[in-house]
């Protein structure tokens, strides 16, 4: 299964890019960075991951044997993905769940990535949760039970959406979690996704890594930040005073900026 992405910018392009989005989202999530990329010389791939914008969970899981639940295996997917479009390498940008899906792939697959740039990145395995994360979960999950999905849906961009969003942001991030939802619950089978990794093991990452969290951002995902920083060797932690969880969306220019800049980096080295 390849998953439904969006592929842009010139194919013989050194400076090859991978987008993943955060779970609140899907891959509409950087289309304010696309473009800007691909202006910069970039080759840019972006998909969705399953159960999230325009793919189903339906074709061909990847199942653990027995297991009561399929299990989604993300990394595989995106390294299957890096495969159908031809990057044999790249720097890959993620954005929370997909900044942990970041950091899975280049344990697994370190002769694949250049470069890593996280987006406050989700929580690493074995990290405790918040009370405040906690309790938002216990309500999205009662909103969805009752089958208000479109308060739970506005419920998660108010979270995760710094003080600085305005509605038209506001409105484009519950309409992707929205949409997540519709797909998910459209299937008759439960998934769960793969995903715990040796938080040790990423000592032995040794690409460049720019790791940003949000002052507004939910503590969980701010110590995540600084773990990852702290375990990267290659890495550089910068806060955002302003930003929540979603950055990229939060402040599109500035959030690109930074990107470019990381690349250009990486690519002079």
């Amino acid at each position: 299964m390849t998953l439904a992405h969006d592929l842009a910018g010139p194919s013989d392009s050194t400076r090859n890019v991978v987008l993943l989005h955060s779970t609140v989202c899907d891959r509409r999530m950087w289309d304010a960075q696309l473009p800007a990329l691909v202006a910069a010389g970039c080759r840019v791939v972006r998909g969705d991951f399953r159960g999230y914008g325009e793919t189903t969970y339906a074709s061909a899981p990847h199942a653990a044997a027995g297991a009561a639940v399929d299990v989604v295996d993300d990394a595989a997917d995106v390294l299957a993905l890096m495969d159908a479009v031809g990057m044999a390498r790249a720097v890959l940008i993620g954005a929370s769940y997909g900044g942990r899906t970041a950091l899975e792939i280049a344990l697994r697959a370190p002769e694949r990535v250049t470069g890593l740039a996280l987006l406050c990145p989700g929580t690493l395995p074995g990290a405790p949760e918040s009370a405040e994360l906690t309790a938002f979960e216990e309500r999205e999950v009662e909103l969805v039970q009752y089958g208000d999905l479109d308060e739970a849906a506005a419920l998660s961009a108010r979270t995760f959406l710094g003080p600085e969003a305005d509605p038209t942001t506001l409105a484009a991030v519950a309409a992707m979690q929205l949409n997540a939802y519709e797909v998910q619950l459209a299937s008759a089978d439960e998934y769960s996704a793969a995903g715990d990794f040796d938080v040790a093991a990423l000592a032995d990452v040794s690409v460049p890594a720019l790791v940003v969290s949000g002052a507004h951002d939910l503590v969980d995902f701010r110590t995540a930040a600084r773990q990852a920083a702290a375990a990267l060797p290659g890495a550089r932690h910068r806060e955002l005073s302003w930003a929540g969880h979603l950055p990229s969306l939060e402040r599109p220019a500035e959030v690109t900026g930074l990107l470019v800049d990381f690349l250009d980096a990486v690519t002079s080295r």
